[in-house]
């Protein structure tokens, strides 16, 4: 069986192109801000438990 890259990145760019023209400037900055604030969030969360175990061993 021969797989065929194109059709695969042919139907994906098809199907991200779709979307992109749906989502307006707005939603994507929206999307972009949220990100940001998750991934600091998760962050924070992570170094404060590192932290709390460091105490609890010693």
């Amino acid at each position: 069986m021969r797989i065929d890259h194109r059709l695969g990145i042919g139907t994906g760019g098809g199907t991200l192109l779709s979307i992109v023209g749906q989502l307006g400037l707005h939603d994507v900055l929206k999307t972009a801000v949220l990100a940001a604030f998750g991934a600091v969030v998760s962050f924070a969360v992570s170094y404060l438990l590192q932290r709390l175990g460091r105490r609890r061993q010693r």
